[in-house]
């Protein structure tokens, strides 16, 4: 006895990565690596810059720079590390980019002192 099936959907003609492409702006991942820098690194120091982020993509892989104002006095390296591994992280899961380096830039320090000392005048 044959059986009669109802048309069901139809079938899709394979797997999803071979039926289109997604393509993510640089300047998308950029924004991403960014705000992932300002999570990590905390509130960006009174009178500094938050942080700012370039990359390059290149097929389904990025390398990103970031640059940074940091508060004197505090640990660098461990500030610098913890911003890599976030970047590196949420750059991983948002995008689906597989983030071969991340640069830390740190382009100014600020401390209570310079900042009291710039909001007085000086006389010669």
């Amino acid at each position: 006895m044959a059986v009669d099936r109802a048309p069901g959907p139809p079938r899709a003609p394979g797997p999803a990565r071979d039926r289109g492409a997604t393509a993510i702006a640089d300047r998308v991942v950029a924004k991403i690596a960014a705000q992932a820098a300002r999570e990590a690194a905390g509130p960006a120091p009174e009178g500094g810059s938050k942080p700012h982020a370039s990359v390059a993509v290149h097929r389904d892989s990025a390398r990103i720079a970031v640059t940074l104002d940091l508060d004197y006095p505090a640990d660098v390296g461990r500030r610098c590390g913890a911003v890599r591994r976030r970047v590196r992280a949420r750059v991983e899961e948002l995008a689906g980019l597989e983030v071969h380096e991340v640069t830390v830039q740190v382009e100014r320090l600020h401390s209570a002192l310079t900042r009291q000392s710039a909001g007085r005048d000086r006389v010669s």
